[in-house]
């Protein structure tokens, strides 16, 4: 497998940096869309789409096996539980107090389901915005192990009905899932079983593999973009585990800045400990690249073609930055977007006495 850093690359060398990171309203790139947001989204949406049973199984993961149950918990029954509200909140309460102790040691970085405990290591089935993961509490060190399962083609029941870890291997029981519009909500989208019954089984020796010893697992690494060879990707002095930008090395320029003054603002809160936490942005722009974030960030080609298998058919990026519009009268006049799941703000940006100052030019607020 190519990895990511080398398609940005290819990438860079197809277009210079002027293309990469500044847009005009004329591009013929977006003419057709409203903002980069509905660029993005149609890209993802249209080639996850594309996927059927025969597609996801031809082009699953190698190391993962895929047996057919004859007796099966399906899709319709699992799911009631997460549409129940009564139950829901039921589990809630139950929740805090079984999975305390990784909820402790992880940080409250994923939602736990299915513990196990095995000798002195116990195990639990791990979810965040990221996909799936095995997470591992041994001697009182946590450790994650992600899956590379793409939640846009497989469904994990959050019952499981026998051990998830069982004689070598990680067993979940689950379905196969397709993305489906829902009617009268067209920014949202829900999932669907095409077909049930499955045991997905991963030998736990390919699953927890860290060739480079930096305490992602290769999987991760793949799925991702980062170098599962070399401990510290980027080349920058920091190991990837601690490098809160691990794909790129962080610089100090204006542009630079002012994406940083854009990114997503969690207040007080201390993200830079949550080593499973990222925010993951679609964007080739060398200038949003190189920033000095608070938490752990990671980029996707805007291209799907220069995607890594994992990313082109998973929507992990909840928040983006567009590209920077130049005032044709004012050089230091700039303008640019950035969105969330809440909606749009459009900014006017000008670069003044060695500061930006930012001015909201308009938006939307779902």
């Amino acid at each position: 497998m190519r990895y990511l850093f080398f398609l940005f690359l290819i990438v860079s060398c197809s277009k210079n940096l002027e293309e990469r990171c500044f847009t005009s309203s004329d591009d013929i790139s977006t003419k057709n869309f409203k903002n980069d947001e509905d660029l993005i989204n149609y890209n993802y949406y249209d080639y996850a789409r594309k996927y059927d049973i025969k597609k996801t199984i031809a082009e699953k993961p190698d190391y993962l096996q895929i047996i057919h149950l004859k007796t099966f918990r399906s899709f319709k029954k699992d799911s009631v539980i997460s549409n129940s509200e009564e139950i829901m909140e039921k589990k809630w309460k139950e929740y805090s107090s079984e999975f305390k102790i990784f909820n402790d040691k992880f940080s409250e970085q994923f939602s736990f389901s299915n513990q196990q405990k095995i000798g002195n290591v116990r195990y639990a089935f791990g979810r965040n915005q990221l996909g799936f993961w095995l997470c591992k509490i041994e001697n009182e060190k946590p450790s994650a192990y992600f899956l590379g399962l793409s939640f846009s083609h497989y469904y994990i029941n959050e019952v499981q009905e026998k051990p998830i870890v069982n004689d070598g291997f990680l067993e979940l029981e689950g379905s196969f899932v397709k993305i489906v519009e829902i009617p009268g909500l067209p920014e949202y989208d829900d999932y669907s079983a095409i077909e049930d019954g499955k045991l997905f089984k991963i030998k736990l020796e390919d699953l927890v593999k860290d060739s480079d010893n930096d305490g992602y697992n290769d999987i991760f690494e793949n799925c991702f973009g980062l170098n599962p060879n070399n401990k510290d990707s980027d080349n920058d002095g920091i190991d990837d585990f601690k490098d809160l930008n691990p794909m790129f090395k962080s610089e100090k320029n204006k542009f630079t800045q002012l994406y940083e003054m854009l990114l997503p603002d969690y207040g007080s809160e201390n993200l830079s400990n949550k080593n499973y936490y990222f925010e993951i942005f679609i964007s080739d722009c060398d200038y949003f690249h190189q920033i000095n974030s608070k938490y752990h960030v990671l980029f996707s080609p805007e291209d799907s073609k220069s995607k890594t298998d994992y990313l082109k058919v998973t929507d992990v990026s909840s928040h983006g930055i567009g590209k920077i519009k130049r005032n044709k009268n004012n050089p230091n006049l700039f303008y640019i977007e950035n969105w969330g799941n809440s909606g749009m703000i459009h900014y006017s940006a000008e670069y003044k006495n060695g500061n930006w100052i930012l001015e909201i030019g308009g938006g939307y607020i779902i």
